[in-house]
């Protein structure tokens, strides 16, 4: 998010891309042959990518992950992500630049979100700086987040539902992870992490509703009892998930950060995947030009 808190920017690297429609029409046996590098730009002139690719496009190092035009590269200090995507109709058009991330410390927190560990959370750094230099007007700094989310099965196979939210804070950063599974069982996780990288668990405030999106998806969020959260900027609208910019309060200091609802229900459901294909194309080729 800007320091100004009027432009926003997501970046995620998919290896099976689990919100693909072609990936699940495939099996999802072959994650190496749906790949993508997902940019989103939010404020003035924001746009969204998301390409489904084939191996072909796919190259990988210990410290590089190429997606065909675009890729993520850390060089040993900071996260260098290079972006060369085409945006999703109604907006075609290309989405060029450079974001850089340099977390302030890096953690070793590995979270199961299932009891079998089926899925995993690793929020490498909670708290760092960010540098946008993109087209269509997106030059700005402000502070970020990087994360990774791994696992072995579709996550609506396990979740029905989940929000998760992270929040900087004058000492760090608070994350909140809270999810419902499909075998009745509840994750509700609160972490803070420091400047330095230290974690700890923490108690979350009290789960409070925010208001319902555009496509009446259901989102709540954590926040001090007696304090009313509220969505300053919509992000990422879809009929299953919400991306949004979001004011609360923890432990009395009011925070600005951004929040996730994910219907995993919803999303299941197969006429989704078509909606789904018209913003999500498909291109299976690719060649380097090296």
């Amino acid at each position: 998010m800007s320091d100004a808190g009027d432009r926003a920017v997501s970046v995620i690297g998919f290896i099976g891309s689990v919100f693909s429609p072609w990936y699940r029409w495939a099996g999802r046996r072959d994650p190496a042959n749906h790949c993508c590098m997902n940019v989103a730009t939010y404020g003035p002139g924001g746009r969204f990518t998301m390409t489904d690719r084939g191996r072909a496009a796919l190259r990988q190092t210990e410290d590089t992950l190429t997606i065909g035009p675009s890729s993520m590269h850390w060089n040993g200090r900071q996260l260098v992500i290079t972006v060369d995507e085409i945006g999703a109709p109604p907006k075609v058009s290309r989405v060029q630049g450079t974001i850089t991330v340099t977390p302030e410390a890096i953690t070793d927190v590995e979270v199961a979100l299932t009891p079998d560990g089926a899925h995993l959370w690793r929020p490498f750094g909670p708290t760092a700086r960010i540098e946008v230099d993109l087209s269509q007007g997106h030059k700005w700094q402000g502070h970020g987040y990087f994360d990774a989310n791994f696992g072995t099965r579709a996550l609506e196979a396990d979740f029905a539902y989940w929000t998760w939210g992270r929040f900087p804070l004058r000492d760090g950063a608070a994350c909140f992870y809270d999810a419902t599974r499909h075998d009745g069982t509840h994750l509700s996780l609160g972490l803070h992490v420091d400047h330095a990288g230290a974690a700890r668990v923490i108690e979350p405030p009290p789960m409070t509703r925010l208001p319902r999106t555009p496509w009446v998806l259901r989102r709540e969020t954590r926040c001090d009892a007696g304090f009313k959260p509220r969505q300053v900027m919509a992000m990422l609208d879809a009929p299953f998930y919400s991306r949004s910019m979001v004011e609360t309060r923890i432990n009395g200091e009011v925070s600005l950060g951004v929040h996730e609802a994910l219907d995993l229900a919803r999303f299941a459901k197969p006429w989704l995947k078509p909606m789904l294909a018209c913003r999500v194309p498909r291109r299976p080729g690719w060649t380097f030009k090296d």
